[in-house]
């Protein structure tokens, strides 16, 4: 059975997945804790210690996995601390987007153009 498949009970949390730059692990640390507190379900990206070396494959495989994270969701939240958004997260961003995902973001976004 697959979500979606009328044989499953229907979903009974949000699962939001929570994108933007590491820099802001405290933010993701306590969104996480206050989005879980409220009854959803909370994916974020892998919090790694920040001096652990990664090479470009481990660095391309964490990008894989939180792409999956994206497509699992039913809605996104940007951390876009300071208007922050870098590459990763501007390439996360289109990914939640062609899936049809529901966007927000943390502080008030201008879109470019």
């Amino acid at each position: 059975m697959t979500r979606g498949d009328p044989r499953m009970p229907p979903d009974e949390f949000t699962v939001i997945t929570l994108c933007g730059s590491m820099r802001f692990r405290e933010e993701f640390a306590r969104l996480d804790a206050e989005l879980t507190l409220a009854g959803h379900v909370v994916l974020t990206p892998t919090a790694l210690d920040p001096s652990t070396e990664l090479s470009s494959e481990d660095r391309e495989r964490l990008g894989r996995v939180h792409l999956q994270k994206i497509a699992m969701a039913d809605e996104v939240l940007v951390v876009n601390v300071g208007g922050y958004l870098g590459e990763s997260t501007r390439r996360e961003l289109e990914h939640a987007r062609s899936r049809g995902l529901p966007v927000s973001f943390l502080e008030p976004h201008a879109e470019p153009g």
